[in-house]
Protein backbone atom coordinates (compact mmCIF):
# COMPACT_ATOMS: atom_id res chain seq x y z
CA UNK A 1 0.00 0.00 0.00
CA UNK A 2 2.71 2.56 0.68
CA UNK A 3 4.13 1.77 -2.43
CA UNK A 4 1.11 2.25 -4.20
CA UNK A 5 0.59 5.38 -2.22
CA UNK A 6 4.38 6.74 -3.13
CA UNK A 7 3.66 6.31 -6.60
CA UNK A 8 0.07 7.73 -6.82
CA UNK A 9 2.63 10.95 -5.54
CA UNK A 10 4.61 10.84 -8.00
CA UNK A 11 2.34 10.36 -10.39
CA UNK A 12 0.27 13.73 -9.15
CA UNK A 13 3.02 15.21 -8.69
CA UNK A 14 4.80 14.83 -12.61
CA UNK A 15 0.94 16.41 -14.17
CA UNK A 16 1.51 19.78 -11.87
CA UNK A 17 4.58 20.90 -11.41
CA UNK A 18 7.21 18.68 -13.10
CA UNK A 19 9.19 20.50 -16.27
CA UNK A 20 9.47 18.38 -19.39
CA UNK A 21 13.21 17.69 -19.72
CA UNK A 22 12.81 16.33 -15.56
CA UNK A 23 9.81 13.80 -16.97
CA UNK A 24 11.92 12.23 -19.78
CA UNK A 25 14.70 11.74 -17.83
CA UNK A 26 12.61 9.93 -14.98
CA UNK A 27 11.07 7.84 -17.60
CA UNK A 28 14.27 6.79 -19.64
CA UNK A 29 15.66 6.30 -15.81
CA UNK A 30 12.87 3.77 -15.34
CA UNK A 31 13.00 2.54 -18.99
CA UNK A 32 16.86 1.55 -17.87
CA UNK A 33 15.92 -0.16 -14.44
CA UNK A 34 13.24 -2.19 -16.05
CA UNK A 35 15.19 -3.57 -19.26
CA UNK A 36 18.78 -3.32 -19.00
CA UNK A 37 19.67 -5.47 -15.90
CA UNK A 38 20.22 -8.94 -16.30
CA UNK A 39 19.56 -9.70 -19.89
CA UNK A 40 22.40 -12.18 -19.86
CA UNK A 41 20.20 -14.08 -17.02
CA UNK A 42 19.35 -17.11 -19.69
CA UNK A 43 20.91 -18.31 -22.63
CA UNK A 44 19.29 -17.61 -25.88
CA UNK A 45 16.40 -19.29 -27.27
CA UNK A 46 15.95 -21.34 -30.24
CA UNK A 47 15.57 -20.46 -33.02
CA UNK A 48 14.88 -16.26 -33.61
CA UNK A 49 17.28 -15.37 -30.35
CA UNK A 50 20.00 -17.74 -31.78
CA UNK A 51 19.41 -16.95 -34.77
CA UNK A 52 19.72 -13.51 -35.33
CA UNK A 53 22.40 -13.49 -32.50
CA UNK A 54 24.47 -16.30 -34.96
CA UNK A 55 24.19 -13.91 -38.07
CA UNK A 56 25.34 -10.76 -35.73
CA UNK A 57 28.59 -13.10 -34.26
CA UNK A 58 29.31 -14.34 -38.20
CA UNK A 59 29.21 -10.87 -39.37
CA UNK A 60 32.18 -10.07 -36.59
CA UNK A 61 34.14 -13.37 -37.18
CA UNK A 62 33.99 -12.97 -40.95
CA UNK A 63 34.37 -9.26 -41.45
CA UNK A 64 31.44 -9.08 -44.05
CA UNK A 65 29.28 -6.83 -42.91
CA UNK A 66 26.89 -6.44 -46.11
CA UNK A 67 24.94 -9.32 -45.70
CA UNK A 68 23.70 -11.81 -43.33
CA UNK A 69 25.13 -15.35 -43.09
CA UNK A 70 24.42 -18.61 -41.29
CA UNK A 71 27.06 -20.81 -40.50
CA UNK A 72 29.27 -18.73 -43.26
CA UNK A 73 26.48 -19.75 -46.10
CA UNK A 74 23.98 -16.80 -47.36
CA UNK A 75 21.49 -16.10 -45.37
CA UNK A 76 18.18 -14.56 -47.45
CA UNK A 77 15.31 -14.64 -44.75
CA UNK A 78 16.07 -11.40 -42.97
CA UNK A 79 17.49 -7.83 -44.03
CA UNK A 80 20.90 -6.43 -42.02
CA UNK A 81 19.59 -3.54 -40.13
CA UNK A 82 18.89 -5.19 -36.74
CA UNK A 83 21.70 -7.87 -37.28
CA UNK A 84 23.59 -4.71 -37.45
CA UNK A 85 22.61 -3.13 -34.41
CA UNK A 86 23.48 -6.76 -32.32
CA UNK A 87 27.07 -6.51 -33.93
CA UNK A 88 27.54 -2.95 -32.63
CA UNK A 89 26.27 -4.50 -29.18
CA UNK A 90 28.95 -7.10 -29.48
CA UNK A 91 31.91 -4.73 -30.56
CA UNK A 92 30.75 -3.29 -26.91
CA UNK A 93 29.81 -5.88 -24.59
CA UNK A 94 31.43 -8.98 -26.32
CA UNK A 95 29.36 -11.77 -27.88
CA UNK A 96 26.86 -13.08 -25.75
CA UNK A 97 23.35 -13.26 -24.68
CA UNK A 98 23.59 -9.83 -22.67
CA UNK A 99 24.75 -7.57 -26.57
CA UNK A 100 22.13 -10.18 -28.48
CA UNK A 101 19.08 -8.41 -26.28
CA UNK A 102 20.69 -5.08 -25.68
CA UNK A 103 19.79 -3.33 -29.07
CA UNK A 104 16.15 -4.59 -28.16
CA UNK A 105 16.71 -3.07 -24.44
CA UNK A 106 17.54 0.21 -25.99
CA UNK A 107 14.62 0.25 -27.92
CA UNK A 108 12.43 -0.21 -25.01
CA UNK A 109 13.71 2.30 -23.21
CA UNK A 110 13.77 4.91 -26.81
CA UNK A 111 9.75 3.23 -26.34
CA UNK A 112 8.78 4.46 -23.44
CA UNK A 113 10.21 7.76 -24.17
CA UNK A 114 8.20 8.09 -27.34
CA UNK A 115 4.87 6.87 -26.44
CA UNK A 116 5.19 9.65 -23.63
CA UNK A 117 5.64 12.53 -25.83
CA UNK A 118 3.18 10.94 -28.53
CA UNK A 119 0.30 10.67 -26.20
CA UNK A 120 1.29 14.06 -24.69
CA UNK A 121 1.73 15.47 -28.45
CA UNK A 122 -2.07 13.78 -29.07
CA UNK A 123 -3.86 13.84 -26.15
CA UNK A 124 -2.38 15.45 -22.88
CA UNK A 125 0.55 14.72 -20.46
CA UNK A 126 -2.15 12.93 -17.77
CA UNK A 127 -2.39 10.54 -20.49
CA UNK A 128 1.05 10.05 -21.94
CA UNK A 129 1.72 9.30 -18.65
CA UNK A 130 -1.13 6.34 -18.38
CA UNK A 131 0.06 5.13 -22.24
CA UNK A 132 3.83 4.57 -20.39
CA UNK A 133 2.71 2.98 -17.10
CA UNK A 134 0.06 0.38 -19.64
CA UNK A 135 2.72 -0.32 -22.07
CA UNK A 136 5.56 -1.23 -19.46
CA UNK A 137 2.77 -3.11 -17.15
CA UNK A 138 1.92 -5.12 -19.80
CA UNK A 139 3.06 -8.84 -20.35
CA UNK A 140 4.28 -9.24 -23.73
CA UNK A 141 5.54 -5.78 -24.92
CA UNK A 142 7.32 -5.56 -22.00
CA UNK A 143 9.13 -9.11 -21.87
CA UNK A 144 9.87 -8.38 -25.87
CA UNK A 145 12.25 -5.89 -24.78
CA UNK A 146 14.12 -8.76 -23.00
CA UNK A 147 14.83 -10.61 -26.07
CA UNK A 148 16.89 -11.20 -28.96
CA UNK A 149 14.20 -11.07 -31.78
CA UNK A 150 13.73 -8.22 -34.33
CA UNK A 151 9.87 -7.86 -33.52
CA UNK A 152 10.27 -4.98 -31.32
CA UNK A 153 12.51 -2.96 -33.67
CA UNK A 154 10.70 -3.48 -36.66
CA UNK A 155 7.45 -2.87 -34.47
CA UNK A 156 9.01 0.61 -33.54
CA UNK A 157 9.48 1.95 -36.58
CA UNK A 158 6.52 0.83 -38.01
CA UNK A 159 4.43 3.31 -35.34
CA UNK A 160 7.07 5.84 -35.92
CA UNK A 161 5.76 6.22 -39.40
CA UNK A 162 2.40 5.93 -38.88
CA UNK A 163 2.92 8.63 -36.33
CA UNK A 164 4.69 10.95 -38.89
CA UNK A 165 1.65 10.33 -41.05
CA UNK A 166 -0.62 11.39 -38.50
CA UNK A 167 1.54 14.51 -37.60
CA UNK A 168 1.74 15.25 -41.54
CA UNK A 169 -2.00 15.87 -41.95
CA UNK A 170 -2.01 18.39 -39.16
CA UNK A 171 1.38 20.07 -39.11
CA UNK A 172 2.59 22.69 -41.79
CA UNK A 173 6.43 21.27 -41.73
CA UNK A 174 4.25 18.44 -44.80
CA UNK A 175 8.25 17.95 -46.34
CA UNK A 176 9.49 16.97 -43.14
CA UNK A 177 6.86 14.59 -41.73
CA UNK A 178 6.70 12.87 -45.31
CA UNK A 179 10.19 12.46 -45.43
CA UNK A 180 10.48 10.95 -42.03
CA UNK A 181 7.47 8.67 -42.23
CA UNK A 182 8.80 7.24 -45.27
CA UNK A 183 12.52 7.10 -43.45
CA UNK A 184 10.75 5.23 -40.61
CA UNK A 185 9.00 2.68 -42.65
CA UNK A 186 12.00 2.01 -45.17
CA UNK A 187 14.00 1.22 -41.63
CA UNK A 188 11.05 -1.05 -41.12
CA UNK A 189 11.90 -2.74 -44.19
CA UNK A 190 15.48 -2.92 -43.79
CA UNK A 191 14.90 -4.32 -40.81
CA UNK A 192 12.21 -6.99 -40.95
CA UNK A 193 11.47 -6.68 -44.91
CA UNK A 194 8.30 -5.81 -47.21
CA UNK A 195 5.92 -7.04 -44.67
CA UNK A 196 6.34 -3.45 -43.68
CA UNK A 197 4.94 -2.27 -47.04
CA UNK A 198 2.31 -4.24 -46.71
CA UNK A 199 1.13 -3.44 -43.66
CA UNK A 200 1.00 0.09 -44.40
CA UNK A 201 -0.68 -0.24 -47.63
CA UNK A 202 -3.54 -2.19 -46.60
CA UNK A 203 -3.94 0.08 -43.44
CA UNK A 204 -3.93 3.07 -45.88
CA UNK A 205 -6.21 1.13 -48.02
CA UNK A 206 -8.98 0.82 -45.43
CA UNK A 207 -8.57 4.13 -44.16
CA UNK A 208 -9.31 5.80 -47.54
CA UNK A 209 -12.73 3.67 -47.58
CA UNK A 210 -13.56 4.57 -44.55
CA UNK A 211 -12.64 8.51 -45.18
CA UNK A 212 -14.49 7.88 -48.75
CA UNK A 213 -11.11 9.57 -50.00
CA UNK A 214 -7.62 10.86 -49.06
CA UNK A 215 -8.73 12.52 -45.89
CA UNK A 216 -6.64 15.20 -46.53
CA UNK A 217 -3.71 14.01 -47.66
CA UNK A 218 -1.86 14.91 -50.59
CA UNK A 219 -0.49 12.75 -53.92
CA UNK A 220 2.75 14.45 -53.83
CA UNK A 221 3.49 13.60 -50.22
CA UNK A 222 2.59 10.12 -50.44
CA UNK A 223 5.22 9.68 -52.87
CA UNK A 224 7.85 11.11 -50.96
CA UNK A 225 6.88 8.56 -48.37
CA UNK A 226 6.90 5.47 -51.36
CA UNK A 227 10.21 7.12 -52.03
CA UNK A 228 11.99 7.15 -48.60
CA UNK A 229 10.88 4.12 -47.65
CA UNK A 230 12.13 2.47 -50.48
CA UNK A 231 15.58 4.03 -50.44
CA UNK A 232 17.24 2.28 -47.23
CA UNK A 233 16.65 -1.37 -49.17
CA UNK A 234 17.56 0.03 -52.60
CA UNK A 235 20.58 1.66 -50.88
CA UNK A 236 21.85 -1.38 -49.16
CA UNK A 237 21.34 -4.08 -52.23
CA UNK A 238 22.81 -1.41 -54.49
CA UNK A 239 26.32 -1.31 -52.18
CA UNK A 240 25.93 -4.90 -51.91
CA UNK A 241 25.81 -5.80 -55.41
CA UNK A 242 28.59 -3.07 -55.88
CA UNK A 243 30.36 -5.08 -53.97
CA UNK A 244 29.40 -8.65 -54.70
CA UNK A 245 27.95 -7.92 -58.28
CA UNK A 246 24.32 -7.54 -59.99
CA UNK A 247 23.81 -10.83 -59.80
CA UNK A 248 23.90 -11.29 -56.21
CA UNK A 249 21.19 -8.16 -55.84
CA UNK A 250 18.48 -10.19 -58.16
CA UNK A 251 19.78 -13.65 -56.14
CA UNK A 252 18.79 -12.29 -53.38
CA UNK A 253 15.70 -10.12 -54.27
CA UNK A 254 14.62 -13.27 -56.01
CA UNK A 255 14.83 -15.31 -52.73
CA UNK A 256 14.06 -13.67 -50.87
CA UNK A 257 10.38 -12.58 -52.13
CA UNK A 258 9.98 -16.48 -52.57
CA UNK A 259 10.70 -17.20 -48.91
CA UNK A 260 8.35 -14.40 -47.95
CA UNK A 261 5.55 -15.99 -49.99
CA UNK A 262 5.95 -19.49 -48.29
CA UNK A 263 5.76 -18.09 -45.09
CA UNK A 264 2.16 -16.35 -45.95
CA UNK A 265 1.12 -19.61 -47.31
CA UNK A 266 2.31 -22.32 -45.90
CA UNK A 267 2.81 -23.64 -42.30
CA UNK A 268 6.34 -22.87 -41.82
CA UNK A 269 8.03 -24.88 -39.56
CA UNK A 270 5.66 -26.66 -38.17
CA UNK A 271 4.29 -23.05 -36.76
CA UNK A 272 0.24 -23.31 -37.23
CA UNK A 273 -2.64 -22.73 -35.43
CA UNK A 274 -6.33 -21.93 -36.04
CA UNK A 275 -7.74 -18.36 -37.26
CA UNK A 276 -8.22 -17.14 -33.60
CA UNK A 277 -4.56 -17.79 -32.61
CA UNK A 278 -3.50 -14.31 -32.15
CA UNK A 279 -6.69 -13.04 -30.53
CA UNK A 280 -6.32 -15.14 -27.77
CA UNK A 281 -2.36 -14.94 -27.78
CA UNK A 282 -3.33 -10.71 -27.32
CA UNK A 283 -5.83 -11.20 -24.95
CA UNK A 284 -3.94 -13.03 -22.04
CA UNK A 285 -0.80 -11.84 -22.98
CA UNK A 286 -1.41 -8.66 -23.19
CA UNK A 287 -3.25 -8.22 -20.14
CA UNK A 288 -4.08 -5.99 -18.13
CA UNK A 289 -3.99 -3.58 -21.63
CA UNK A 290 -6.29 -5.80 -23.77
CA UNK A 291 -8.56 -5.37 -21.08
CA UNK A 292 -9.55 -2.15 -21.09
CA UNK A 293 -10.13 -2.30 -24.89
CA UNK A 294 -13.73 -4.08 -23.87
CA UNK A 295 -14.61 -0.48 -21.65
CA UNK A 296 -14.89 1.10 -25.25
CA UNK A 297 -18.00 2.00 -26.57
CA UNK A 298 -19.95 4.33 -29.85
CA UNK A 299 -20.60 7.12 -27.22
CA UNK A 300 -18.11 10.03 -28.62
CA UNK A 301 -15.71 11.81 -26.06
CA UNK A 302 -15.15 15.18 -26.38
CA UNK A 303 -11.60 15.06 -27.94
CA UNK A 304 -9.62 17.38 -30.68
CA UNK A 305 -10.21 16.54 -34.22
CA UNK A 306 -6.53 15.53 -34.44
CA UNK A 307 -6.77 13.16 -31.25
CA UNK A 308 -10.05 11.35 -33.31
CA UNK A 309 -7.63 10.86 -36.45
CA UNK A 310 -5.11 9.23 -34.47
CA UNK A 311 -7.26 7.28 -32.45
CA UNK A 312 -8.81 5.82 -36.01
CA UNK A 313 -5.32 4.93 -37.46
CA UNK A 314 -4.45 2.98 -34.21
CA UNK A 315 -8.14 0.69 -34.87
CA UNK A 316 -7.09 0.60 -38.29
CA UNK A 317 -3.62 -0.24 -37.54
CA UNK A 318 -4.53 -3.16 -34.54
CA UNK A 319 -7.31 -4.92 -37.03
CA UNK A 320 -4.93 -4.67 -40.10
CA UNK A 321 -2.52 -6.30 -38.60
CA UNK A 322 -4.29 -8.64 -36.31
CA UNK A 323 -6.55 -10.02 -39.66
CA UNK A 324 -4.08 -10.24 -41.39
CA UNK A 325 -1.70 -12.38 -39.19
CA UNK A 326 -5.15 -14.45 -38.57
CA UNK A 327 -4.98 -15.17 -42.57
CA UNK A 328 -1.24 -16.11 -42.35
CA UNK A 329 -0.58 -20.20 -42.07
CA UNK A 330 2.40 -19.74 -39.92
CA UNK A 331 1.51 -18.84 -36.39
CA UNK A 332 3.72 -17.81 -33.74
CA UNK A 333 3.70 -15.63 -30.69
CA UNK A 334 5.38 -11.92 -32.07
CA UNK A 335 3.87 -11.75 -35.50
CA UNK A 336 0.89 -10.10 -33.88
CA UNK A 337 3.31 -8.03 -31.56
CA UNK A 338 2.69 -5.06 -33.88
CA UNK A 339 -0.49 -4.48 -32.26
CA UNK A 340 0.90 -3.71 -28.84
CA UNK A 341 1.22 -0.12 -29.99
CA UNK A 342 -2.03 0.69 -31.17
CA UNK A 343 -3.62 -1.54 -28.16
CA UNK A 344 -1.81 -0.19 -25.33
CA UNK A 345 -2.91 3.44 -26.82
CA UNK A 346 -6.26 2.68 -27.32
CA UNK A 347 -6.56 1.14 -23.34
CA UNK A 348 -4.38 4.15 -22.10
CA UNK A 349 -7.28 6.17 -23.78
CA UNK A 350 -9.88 4.53 -21.51
CA UNK A 351 -7.91 4.98 -18.77
CA UNK A 352 -7.54 8.41 -19.02
CA UNK A 353 -11.30 9.10 -19.89
CA UNK A 354 -12.14 6.93 -16.59
CA UNK A 355 -9.70 8.63 -14.41
CA UNK A 356 -11.13 11.67 -15.42
CA UNK A 357 -14.57 10.82 -14.22
CA UNK A 358 -15.87 10.83 -17.81
CA UNK A 359 -16.97 6.96 -17.20
CA UNK A 360 -17.31 4.24 -15.04
CA UNK A 361 -15.51 1.05 -14.96
CA UNK A 362 -17.52 -1.57 -16.66
CA UNK A 363 -18.91 -4.31 -14.97
CA UNK A 364 -17.52 -6.84 -17.70
CA UNK A 365 -14.18 -5.22 -17.34
CA UNK A 366 -14.13 -5.97 -13.70
CA UNK A 367 -14.75 -9.73 -14.58
CA UNK A 368 -12.39 -9.92 -17.36
CA UNK A 369 -9.40 -8.18 -15.20
CA UNK A 370 -10.37 -11.12 -12.51
CA UNK A 371 -10.78 -13.74 -14.63
CA UNK A 372 -7.68 -13.39 -16.72
CA UNK A 373 -5.60 -12.07 -14.15
CA UNK A 374 -6.54 -14.89 -12.12
CA UNK A 375 -6.02 -17.39 -15.32
CA UNK A 376 -2.31 -16.16 -15.30
CA UNK A 377 -1.76 -16.18 -11.27
CA UNK A 378 -2.79 -19.95 -11.26
CA UNK A 379 -0.20 -20.75 -14.17
CA UNK A 380 2.21 -19.13 -11.82
CA UNK A 381 1.04 -21.22 -9.20
CA UNK A 382 0.79 -24.24 -11.07
CA UNK A 383 4.41 -23.99 -12.40
CA UNK A 384 6.46 -25.22 -9.20
CA UNK A 385 3.26 -27.57 -8.21
CA UNK A 386 3.92 -29.16 -11.65
CA UNK A 387 7.67 -29.44 -11.21
CA UNK A 388 7.51 -31.04 -8.03
CA UNK A 389 4.98 -33.69 -9.01
CA UNK A 390 6.12 -34.52 -12.54
CA UNK A 391 5.81 -37.85 -11.91
CA UNK A 392 2.36 -38.05 -11.63
CA UNK A 393 2.01 -36.33 -15.09
CA UNK A 394 4.13 -38.30 -17.12
CA UNK A 395 1.88 -41.17 -16.99
CA UNK A 396 -0.49 -38.84 -18.83
CA UNK A 397 1.51 -36.87 -21.85
CA UNK A 398 1.91 -38.95 -24.96
CA UNK A 399 4.62 -36.70 -26.54
CA UNK A 400 7.92 -38.72 -25.14
CA UNK A 401 10.15 -35.85 -25.87
CA UNK A 402 8.23 -33.48 -23.72
CA UNK A 403 8.31 -36.41 -21.04
CA UNK A 404 11.81 -36.42 -21.85
CA UNK A 405 12.32 -32.83 -20.79
CA UNK A 406 10.35 -32.59 -17.62
CA UNK A 407 12.87 -35.10 -16.65
CA UNK A 408 15.26 -32.50 -16.11
CA UNK A 409 16.80 -31.97 -12.83
CA UNK A 410 14.96 -28.53 -11.59
CA UNK A 411 14.94 -27.48 -8.53
CA UNK A 412 11.50 -26.38 -6.86
CA UNK A 413 9.60 -25.93 -3.85
CA UNK A 414 5.50 -25.11 -2.93
CA UNK A 415 6.96 -21.53 -1.23
CA UNK A 416 7.70 -20.39 -4.81
CA UNK A 417 4.04 -20.69 -5.36
CA UNK A 418 3.57 -17.62 -3.26
CA UNK A 419 4.47 -15.38 -6.13
CA UNK A 420 1.71 -16.35 -7.66
CA UNK A 421 -0.43 -16.27 -4.83
CA UNK A 422 1.14 -12.46 -4.34
CA UNK A 423 -0.14 -11.53 -8.06
CA UNK A 424 -3.87 -13.04 -7.33
CA UNK A 425 -4.26 -11.14 -4.46
CA UNK A 426 -2.50 -7.82 -5.93
CA UNK A 427 -5.03 -8.34 -9.15
CA UNK A 428 -8.04 -8.65 -6.54
CA UNK A 429 -7.06 -5.98 -4.12
CA UNK A 430 -6.30 -3.66 -7.15
CA UNK A 431 -9.77 -4.02 -8.99
CA UNK A 432 -11.49 -3.83 -5.52
CA UNK A 433 -9.92 -0.30 -5.11
CA UNK A 434 -10.63 0.79 -8.78
CA UNK A 435 -14.07 0.84 -7.43
CA UNK A 436 -13.80 3.59 -4.92
CA UNK A 437 -10.60 5.39 -6.13
CA UNK A 438 -9.78 4.45 -9.65
CA UNK A 439 -6.49 5.90 -10.39
CA UNK A 440 -5.41 4.31 -6.92
CA UNK A 441 -6.57 0.95 -7.94
CA UNK A 442 -4.85 1.09 -11.78
CA UNK A 443 -1.78 2.28 -10.11
CA UNK A 444 -1.53 -0.80 -8.01
CA UNK A 445 -2.41 -2.87 -10.75
CA UNK A 446 0.50 -1.74 -12.55
CA UNK A 447 2.89 -2.07 -9.96
CA UNK A 448 1.63 -5.12 -9.25
CA UNK A 449 2.36 -5.86 -12.57
CA UNK A 450 5.29 -4.74 -13.14
CA UNK A 451 6.87 -6.55 -10.10
CA UNK A 452 5.09 -9.60 -11.46
CA UNK A 453 7.05 -9.77 -14.72
CA UNK A 454 10.50 -9.33 -13.19
CA UNK A 455 10.07 -11.88 -10.73
CA UNK A 456 8.86 -14.38 -13.75
CA UNK A 457 11.57 -13.34 -16.37
CA UNK A 458 14.44 -13.96 -13.10
CA UNK A 459 13.25 -16.36 -11.94
CA UNK A 460 10.90 -18.83 -14.03
CA UNK A 461 11.86 -18.04 -17.33
CA UNK A 462 15.49 -19.90 -16.09
CA UNK A 463 13.96 -22.78 -15.01
CA UNK A 464 11.69 -22.64 -17.74
CA UNK A 465 15.26 -23.00 -20.10
CA UNK A 466 16.56 -26.15 -18.38
CA UNK A 467 13.55 -28.33 -19.66
CA UNK A 468 13.06 -27.17 -23.09
CA UNK A 469 17.05 -26.79 -23.85
CA UNK A 470 19.23 -26.63 -21.17
CA UNK A 471 20.75 -30.40 -21.56
CA UNK A 472 21.36 -29.70 -25.83
CA UNK A 473 22.69 -26.31 -24.83
CA UNK A 474 25.15 -27.66 -22.11
CA UNK A 475 26.05 -30.17 -24.97
CA UNK A 476 27.08 -27.29 -27.44
CA UNK A 477 29.05 -25.24 -25.40
CA UNK A 478 30.97 -28.62 -24.67
CA UNK A 479 32.52 -28.08 -27.58
CA UNK A 480 32.98 -24.28 -27.73
CA UNK A 481 36.32 -23.65 -29.93
CA UNK A 482 37.19 -26.83 -30.49
CA UNK A 483 37.82 -27.80 -34.35
CA UNK A 484 35.10 -30.21 -34.46
CA UNK A 485 31.72 -30.64 -36.01
CA UNK A 486 28.99 -30.40 -34.21
CA UNK A 487 25.79 -31.31 -35.73
CA UNK A 488 21.94 -31.55 -35.00
CA UNK A 489 19.96 -34.30 -37.43
CA UNK A 490 16.24 -34.91 -37.17
CA UNK A 491 15.36 -30.95 -36.06
CA UNK A 492 17.30 -28.15 -36.83
CA UNK A 493 18.81 -25.76 -34.38
CA UNK A 494 21.60 -22.57 -34.65
CA UNK A 495 22.57 -23.25 -30.92
CA UNK A 496 25.46 -25.35 -32.66
CA UNK A 497 26.43 -22.12 -34.29
CA UNK A 498 26.93 -19.99 -31.61
CA UNK A 499 27.35 -21.89 -28.34
CA UNK A 500 30.32 -23.43 -29.76
CA UNK A 501 31.60 -20.59 -31.67
CA UNK A 502 32.40 -22.50 -34.59
CA UNK A 503 34.23 -21.23 -37.36
CA UNK A 504 33.68 -21.29 -41.07
CA UNK A 505 34.02 -24.86 -42.82
CA UNK A 506 37.09 -24.67 -45.26
CA UNK A 507 35.83 -28.40 -46.81
CA UNK A 508 33.50 -27.48 -49.84
CA UNK A 509 31.33 -31.02 -49.36
CA UNK A 510 30.15 -29.59 -46.28
CA UNK A 511 27.62 -27.36 -47.73
CA UNK A 512 24.45 -28.67 -48.96
CA UNK A 513 22.27 -26.71 -51.42
CA UNK A 514 18.22 -28.09 -51.45
CA UNK A 515 15.56 -26.88 -53.67
CA UNK A 516 11.63 -27.39 -52.55
CA UNK A 517 9.15 -29.08 -55.42
CA UNK A 518 8.83 -26.44 -57.55
CA UNK A 519 12.86 -26.19 -58.02
CA UNK A 520 13.17 -23.38 -56.04
CA UNK A 521 16.76 -23.31 -54.14
CA UNK A 522 16.19 -23.15 -50.14
CA UNK A 523 18.53 -21.73 -47.84
CA UNK A 524 21.70 -23.85 -47.73
CA UNK A 525 23.11 -25.99 -44.57
CA UNK A 526 25.50 -28.65 -43.45
CA UNK A 527 25.38 -31.35 -45.36
CA UNK A 528 24.10 -34.30 -42.68
CA UNK A 529 24.24 -37.24 -45.11
CA UNK A 530 28.13 -36.01 -45.43
CA UNK A 531 28.87 -35.71 -41.82
CA UNK A 532 27.05 -39.34 -40.96
CA UNK A 533 28.28 -41.24 -43.64
CA UNK A 534 31.21 -39.27 -46.02
CA UNK A 535 34.96 -38.94 -45.60
CA UNK A 536 34.49 -36.43 -42.78
CA UNK A 537 38.11 -34.04 -42.25
CA UNK A 538 37.79 -33.60 -38.44
CA UNK A 539 36.18 -35.43 -35.73
CA UNK A 540 32.12 -35.01 -35.97
CA UNK A 541 29.36 -35.37 -32.86
CA UNK A 542 25.87 -35.49 -33.20
CA UNK A 543 22.63 -34.43 -31.96
CA UNK A 544 19.10 -35.48 -31.83
CA UNK A 545 15.84 -35.80 -29.86
CA UNK A 546 15.07 -39.07 -28.21
CA UNK A 547 12.18 -40.11 -30.58
CA UNK A 548 14.62 -40.31 -33.30
CA UNK A 549 17.23 -41.58 -31.53
CA UNK A 550 16.94 -45.09 -32.97
CA UNK A 551 17.44 -44.33 -36.15
CA UNK A 552 20.90 -43.18 -35.73
CA UNK A 553 21.33 -46.36 -32.95
CA UNK A 554 21.22 -48.63 -35.95
CA UNK A 555 24.41 -46.98 -37.88
CA UNK A 556 27.23 -48.74 -37.02
CA UNK A 557 29.54 -45.41 -38.17
CA UNK A 558 27.86 -43.56 -34.86
CA UNK A 559 28.78 -44.49 -30.94
CA UNK A 560 25.90 -43.35 -28.45
CA UNK A 561 28.09 -41.19 -26.16
CA UNK A 562 24.80 -39.70 -23.98
CA UNK A 563 21.94 -37.96 -23.70
CA UNK A 564 20.16 -36.04 -21.03
CA UNK A 565 16.32 -34.66 -21.17
CA UNK A 566 14.86 -35.58 -24.37
CA UNK A 567 17.99 -34.90 -26.18
CA UNK A 568 20.78 -37.93 -27.60
CA UNK A 569 24.54 -37.51 -28.29
CA UNK A 570 26.65 -39.35 -30.54
CA UNK A 571 30.07 -39.52 -32.28
CA UNK A 572 31.27 -40.52 -35.75
CA UNK A 573 33.62 -42.92 -35.20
Amino acid sequence: MRLCAFARNIYYHSQNNMPNSLRYTIIIFIGCILFLPFLGQVHLFDWDEINFAECAREMIVSKDYLRAQIDFMPFWEKPPFFIWMQVLAMKIFGVGEYAARFPNALIGVVTLGTVYYAGKRIVNEKMAAWWVMLYAATWLPHFYFKTGIIDPTFNFFIFLSFFQVHLLRFSERKWLHSFLAGLFLGLAVLTKGPVAILVALLAFMVYIIINRGLGGYKLKHLFIIALCALLPMFLWLGIAAAHYGMAYGKWFVSQFVWYQVRLFSTEDADHGGPFFYHFIVLLIGCFPASIFLFQYNRKRFAEQTAAREFTKWMWILFWVVLILFSIVKTKIVHYSSLCYFPLTYLAALQLYRLSNEQGKLKSRVKALLLFVGSLVAVLIIALPVVGINKEKLTPYIHDKFVVANLAANVPWSYAECTWGIIYLLGIWVAVFLMNKDFRRGMLMLCIVQVIMIQVTVLHFTPKIELYTQGSSIAFFRSFEGKDVYVQPVGYKSYGNLFYTKKQPSTNPNYTSTRVDKKGRELQPEANEMWLVYGKIDKPAYFICKVMDAWKFRALPQLQEIGGSNGFVFFKRK
